[in-house]
């Protein structure tokens, strides 16, 4: 079953307007409508899929090449070198629009952004308790299949 397009392939094919920052053989680089703040640009491949599991290798290598593009273009703008890149990886993670992209976010002293910890706020804050290195160490031999 073929699925509809997503609003990123449309923007690609040029059906709805965008106010693009750069462009790749496979990607394409665009100011998002809703910025965290200025200069937040979203990095999205030309092939549809919602998880960066739907995509090759070679179309992996090719969207972080893309971010790496934006980041010097924002960097030389806004003269940083700091960047925030967010990718939500599905519905459950945040993802709106079921088509990969990756945000990139120039980050600046004092620019009103937070860290990864705002997006968990009851969780204790690094350093605040000893590391449960046990349960780490077992998660870790489960997930890589030592156990």
């Amino acid at each position: 079953m073929v699925e509809p397009p997503t609003l990123f392939s449309r923007i690609i094919e040029g059906e709805i307007p965008a106010s693009f920052v750069a462009k790749g053989e496979d990607w394409v680089a665009f100011l998002d409508i809703n910025p965290r703040r200025q200069g937040h640009t979203l990095v999205v491949p030309h092939q549809q899929g919602q998880r960066l599991t739907d995509l090759t290798s070679s179309q992996l290598s090719s969207l972080m090449m893309g971010v790496v593009e934006v980041q010097n273009r924002l960097g030389q703008y806004f003269n940083t070198t700091d960047f925030s890149i967010v990718v939500h990886d599905g519905p459950d993670a945040g993802q709106e629009i079921p088509h990969v992209h990756i945000h990139v976010i120039p980050r600046t002293p004092q620019d009103g952004g937070r860290s990864i910890l705002s997006m968990w706020p009851n969780v204790s804050a690094p350093g605040s308790k000893e590391p449960d290195f046990a349960a780490l160490s077992k998660l870790a031999a489960e997930l890589s299949g030592d156990e």
